[in-house]
């Protein structure tokens, strides 16, 4: 299911197996169609009701969620009896294992280039970075050999001399939090070696490890550091809470979305869409028999319009950034915890070294935006919660918070 920003199911979106599940009976299942903050996450500590929801939020969900749906249909197809709750943990159970065992990574590195893209863009702006006395550093929960064997294939064979500090089995998110799990240095063979680490330095691979002990030994604190994530709770959400450090949210969904807002069809369905928003808000007043027919055919092409606006991004859920009415959690997350995010790291390249990205003044509900009818240039957008003007935009990148000097 899809849920906004204020925690109510978008109707319409919610499937069991491969089908939509009517709206009465999703209504019926949660006495209405809003849900408490307490099941929406772990984050916030343990539902009374002793059940969380599970958030899928970055691209290793995809799959996930995939198989869950498809054995779910299988079961339904063939009335099979089953229990929820079993197939989602063996399902988790299977993937966790998938990546325990080396499974996931034997396959890719058997056959890269079926898996990983080439990334000229990618070697481009680190070695921007690099060329301009940036310090970087790698932290990932993949084993060594996979990240070497990738980062050649991704940025080249010198990866290494691009990267101040390369960590590997991280353990994200217990990296940010476990104070009790110490460096050990790989060696250039995959072993383990005993040595006691005073510092980390540069062209050697560390594993585990943890955050404080990095903080020590590297002094990079606090908003001088940026760091990049693809995953709002295990990368961003600790960092920013805790650490105060910056941080930037890959996300690959934002270049295809603004294509989209970039189509005829889509700015034309749009402004009309406002259109008759603002038409049924200023003449609901009007309690005639005449005005009140033609505003309840107004509300029919209204919800018509939604629906294909909704058809523009996915069929099934619509855009990973609103629903019908509202920002979804997904975004408001993404802003709490992301300063800034993009569709890769490569639109770093759009700006220079001392570029600052200074926030757009967001109109309150309670203000009149006289800058409203004024579409972007082709640089970051402020998140709002009016529907997005950055046509014309090529950037792919958003500033959420604060500024940020690059």
């Amino acid at each position: 299911m899809k849920i906004d920003a204020f925690h109510y199911i978008q109707l319409g979106t919610v499937y069991r197996g491969l089908s939509v599940v009517p709206d009465e009976e999703v209504i019926a299942m949660y006495d209405g169609s809003h849900v408490p903050l307490e099941q929406m996450s772990d984050f916030y500590g343990k539902s009374s009701q002793g059940n969380t929801m599970k958030q899928f939020m970055d691209i290793f969900s995809l799959p996930e969620m995939t198989l869950l749906s498809c054995v779910n249909e299988h079961f339904l197809k063939n009335n099979i009896d089953y229990e929820p709750v079993h197939l989602y943990k063996d399902v988790k159970d299977s993937i966790r294992d998938v990546h325990i065992k080396g499974i996931m990574y034997r396959a890719i590195e058997a056959d890269i280039e079926k898996y990983i893209c080439y990334a000229e863009q990618t070697r481009a702006v680190l070695a921007k970075l690099a060329d301009h006395g940036k310090k970087m550093f790698l932290i990932t929960n993949s084993p060594s050999s996979f990240v070497d064997k990738g980062m050649k294939f991704i940025v080249g064979k010198d990866w290494r001399d691009l990267f101040d500090v390369v960590i590997v089995q991280a353990d994200k998110p217990n990296f940010f939090n476990d104070k009790r799990r110490p460096f050990r240095k790989v060696n250039e063979r995959g072993v383990l070696l005993w040595d006691k680490i005073h510092k980390l330095q540069k062209g050697q691979i560390y594993k585990q490890g943890n955050l404080y002990e990095f903080l020590k030994l590297t002094g990079w604190r606090g908003s001088k550091v940026l760091y990049f994530g693809d995953h709002i709770y295990s990368d961003l959400a600790d960092l920013t809470l805790k650490h105060g450090w910056r941080t930037g949210a890959i996300i690959p969904e934002l270049r295809s979305e603004i294509k989209i807002m970039n189509t005829e069809s889509y700015i034309q369905t749009m402004t009309w869409l406002q259109t008759l928003t603002g038409l049924l808000e200023h003449m609901q007043v009007h309690r005639d028999s005449d005005s009140q027919m033609i505003l309840e055919e107004w509300k029919k092409e209204r919800k018509d319009m939604r629906e294909m606006n909704r058809n523009f991004f996915n069929a099934q859920f619509g855009s990973l950034f609103r629903t019908d009415e509202n920002p979804t959690y997904f975004l408001r997350r993404l802003s709490r915890f992301a300063d800034i995010y993009m569709a890769s790291l490569s639109c770093l390249l759009n700006y220079e070294l001392d570029y600052t990205f200074y926030p757009r003044r967001t109109p309150l509900q309670h203000e009149l935006p006289p800058w409203s009818d004024q579409l972007c240039t082709d640089g970051p957008e402020l998140k709002s919660e009016s529907v997005a003007r950055n046509f014309g935009c090529s950037s792919f990148l958003v500033l959420t918070f604060g500024h940020l000097s690059f």
